[in-house]
């Protein structure tokens, strides 16, 4: 019965090494496809957090450089909230496309 099973896998150990692998690459929850797919999610995770650091970095400048003087905080406020003194007024010039 035993006859067509070659030698070296009749051995106790080699058989268990064998059945452990197959349970290993396959069967378990952190097996070796599952390892592969959580490495790649890690490193694009990475790369989008150098993305949105180096953004944060732009950010802060933008930001330094915007409170730096009262002209620049001005500017600011008229383009982007339309805001004006008593004595202006606004006239909003949009370009066609």
């Amino acid at each position: 019965m035993f006859t067509r099973i070659p030698k070296a896998l009749r051995n106790f150990y080699v058989l268990t090494g064998v059945i452990f692998f197959i349970w290993m690459l396959v069967l378990d929850s952190n097996n070796l496809i599952a390892r592969y797919q959580l490495s790649s999610k890690v490193r694009s995770l990475e790369n989008e957090k150098e993305y949105y650091e180096q953004k944060i970095m732009d950010v802060e400048k933008d930001r330094n450089e915007l409170f730096g003087d009262r002209e620049s905080l001005e500017k600011f406020a008229r383009e982007k909230y339309l805001m004006k003194k008593e004595s202006e007024d606004i006239f909003i010039v949009k370009e066609k496309n």
